[in-house]
């Protein structure tokens, strides 16, 4: 019986200059890709002056740190390192835990001479434009309560998240308002938010970059004691200080859940 035998084919070294040639028109992507073939492939396509012109032209902010380290931090090394800080950079934000289904607002308002009124809206029952921001509009001016609550300038805002259930609650304001109703003008409240770091930064002094805001739409309620100055509807919503626009919901979710998702305390 005839025997088979496999021939295998001879490995040829291919000589350095042809690599160093091959490398120098190869893709940082490639190169990488390459040095795990073998030593000495490695050797060769992790050579400083192939690295060198990569890093100073995709990251010469960093270029500085390859003297900072004894031995000095390889060129190849310092283009990774460059690369994964950029991605990181670029990444999109996670997309948030919680949804406005889940929460509650609940907005009171309060003066000496006036009971307190409160509304509570499900973010369910909240409308969102085609382009979703945090901001939101609450209209009064069918209930009976409010109607009886006349503004004055010593009125107090307070406004809270809830999570369903009531398994967390943040304050996102609670303070009096700036300007005068006395002329008839809407009412403004603002509270710069903490820093979302972690679920004790309100008492870190640190800062969001981001304020809550509330409006008091103010109309006028003639009956049979008179003109009242009154609520017509309530607006509230998150701006952020870099522009002064509103973020978006999933901005707004994304650092609420910081404070109301459960946690270790």
């Amino acid at each position: 019986m005839a025997t088979s035998t496999t021939q295998e084919s001879p490995v040829v070294a291919v000589p350095w200059q042809v690599l160093e040639l091959v490398a120098t028109n190869l893709d940082p992507k490639t190169l990488a890709t390459a040095a795990c073939v073998s030593k000495s492939w490695y050797a060769t396509m992790t050579s400083s002056h192939l690295w060198k012109h990569l890093c100073t032209t995709h990251f010469p902010s960093l270029f500085h740190l390859r003297y900072t380290t004894v031995p000095s931090l390889p060129y190849h090394r310092l283009y990774n390192l460059g690369f994964t800080s950029a991605k990181r950079r670029h990444r999109p934000p996670s997309y948030p835990k919680i949804s406005l289904q889940n929460l509650l607002f609940i907005i009171t308002l309060t003066n000496p001479k006036s009971p307190p009124v409160t509304i509570i809206r499900t973010g369910s029952a909240l409308t969102l434009d085609h382009k979703p921001l945090f901001r939101f509009d609450f209209d009064v001016r069918d209930r009976n309560k409010w109607l009886k609550f006349e503004v004055s300038d010593d009125t107090k805002v307070t406004w809270n998240v809830v999570l369903r259930g009531f398994e967390g609650v943040f304050t996102m304001m609670d303070c009096k308002g700036k300007g005068s109703f006395i002329s008839g003008s809407d009412g403004w409240f603002s509270a710069e938010l903490p820093s979302s770091g972690c679920c004790c930064a309100a008492n870190c002094g640190g800062s969001s970059g981001m304020v809550a805001e509330m409006r008091l739409v103010i109309r006028e309620e003639v009956g049979d004691e008179g003109r009242r100055t009154v609520v017509g509807s309530v607006n509230v919503g998150v701006l952020s200080i870099v522009n002064w626009r509103y973020v978006s919901v999933e901005d707004g979710l994304r650092y609420l859940q910081h404070f109301l998702e459960p946690c270790d305390v």
